[in-house]
């Protein structure tokens, strides 16, 4: 187990460029169990996620072959050996559902423990599974193990309960190999489904509708094998621009996709940063006293629930009352009793927080609970009086490659020890 500690007060400056995306690697990488051809990524983000995906699909058997200095991976799935997701991996993380979709569609078959990942409030699957009996599979659940298997799938007009991102993009997966046309109805509109969506059609998908809330899918006999870059992650890019933000510094962020900032770009400019975006560069300043704002999480374009910790904890540095209301996830505010800790003044009612600001904040032992309130938590100590060390950051290791590191160059003092 290691820890993060940060002397906090340096702003922040320089530049750095942004990771392929957590959200988007993944359900990519489940997207070449359609096909017996290779397929190849680039700009591969080397996360705890990324190699736990590709520890299960090792399992299932496919071939694997890593270039961590190009950030490459391949991934040939011709002969896989098995349809059970093994237990002690795929619970670690939401996104090894993922895996479901391709697994049935292309071999009829597939036991998958239920997902864990952050404990951010309720996650259930039961949007996928609706979808998969409804294009012609039988679904079980016996000891903790989801059973799912058909003789082939239908193609089907399938409302979602909710725009679930990994629900849309398992059924999108499932019904590119199915017999007829899909229609997902509520279908998530966010950035990475799109990226998914073009990465399946590379592949010879015949796949409209994405970005939108109606997905259209005629399902074709065979997939063929793809090269393909994963987009950039705007959460990554997004906390980086905060980490600007809170310390009233200036840093140009390399290799973002602007249009995929716009929410977050919006409440930026009204809590007075200063944002200037080019082609594939994203900078942030600030040179007056943050104001305070309202915001609110939703689906995209909506604001993003990911960024919701690391906006609420620039907040308490912003001029006012500041509030913040969590749309998405219903247990996503845990955070908050880790920076009160450091002196932070939120009252959290029921899904909203209410931010009193500015709050000086100082340093103290705190703890990462998730992947973004581990983010929080890193924001809130780059600007806190003193030292603060953040343990359990291996829910950081999940979502941002190297993120002391990338901090360091930019002029905070942060390390990483042995606890």
């Amino acid at each position: 187990m290691e820890r993060l500690v940060i002397d906090g007060g340096r702003r922040l400056s320089g530049e750095v460029a942004v990771s392929g995306a957590k959200n988007s690697i993944l359900p990519l990488l489940a997207s070449s169990l359609l096909t017996k051809e290779p397929c190849v990524f680039h700009q591969i983000p080397w996360i705890r996620d990324v190699e736990v995906m590709l520890e299960i699909m090792s399992h299932l058997g496919c071939k694997i072959d890593v270039d961590r200095e190009r950030r490459t991976v391949c991934v040939e799935a011709s002969q896989l050996s098995s349809t059970d997701l093994p237990p002690s991996l795929a619970s670690q993380m939401r996104a090894s559902f993922l895996l479901v979709g391709p697994l049935l569609a292309r071999m009829g078959e597939v036991r998958a423990p239920h997902p864990q990942g952050c404990a951010i409030g309720r996650r259930p699957v039961n949007v996928d599974i609706k979808a998969y009996t409804s294009m012609g599979s039988t679904a079980s659940y016996v000891d903790g193990l989801f059973h799912l298997r058909t003789t082939g799938l239908w193609g089907k007009r399938m409302y979602l309960d909710y725009p679930s991102h990994t629900g849309t993009e398992n059924v999108m997966m499932a019904a590119c190999l199915s017999h007829g046309d899909s229609y997902i109805v509520n279908a998530s509109a966010e950035p990475e489904v799109v990226d998914l969506a073009n990465c399946l059609r590379t592949m010879g998908a015949r796949i409209t509708g994405d970005g939108s809330s109606v997905i259209y899918i005629d399902g074709v006999e065979a997939l063929r094998g793809a090269e393909y870059t994963v987009m950039p992650d705007r959460i990554e890019a997004g906390t980086y621009a905060l980490a600007a933000a809170i310390t009233g510094g200036e840093v140009t962020l390399n290799k973002v996709n602007s249009s995929h900032m716009e929410p977050l770009t919006h409440k930026l400019i009204d809590a007075g940063a200063i944002i200037e975006e080019s082609e594939g560069t994203y900078h942030v300043a600030r040179s007056g006293q943050l104001k305070s704002v309202e915001l609110q999480t939703l689906h995209f374009p909506g604001f993003p629930s990911d960024l919701q910790a690391g906006f609420t904890t620039m907040l308490t540095q912003a001029n006012g009352v500041s509030t913040v209301h969590e749309r998405v996830f219903d247990d996503r505010l845990q955070y908050v009793n880790e920076l009160k800790k450091l002196g932070a003044k939120i009252r959290i009612e029921g899904q909203t927080a209410t931010v009193f600001g500015p709050s000086p904040l100082v340093g103290a032992e705190i703890r990462a609970l998730d992947i973004r309130s581990g983010a929080a938590s890193v924001l809130a100590g780059l600007v806190a009086d003193g030292t603060t060390v953040i343990d359990d950051i291996h829910h950081l290791d999940r979502g941002y490659v190297n993120i002391h590191e990338n901090l360091s160059k930019l002029g905070a003092s942060i390390r990483r020890i042995a606890n």
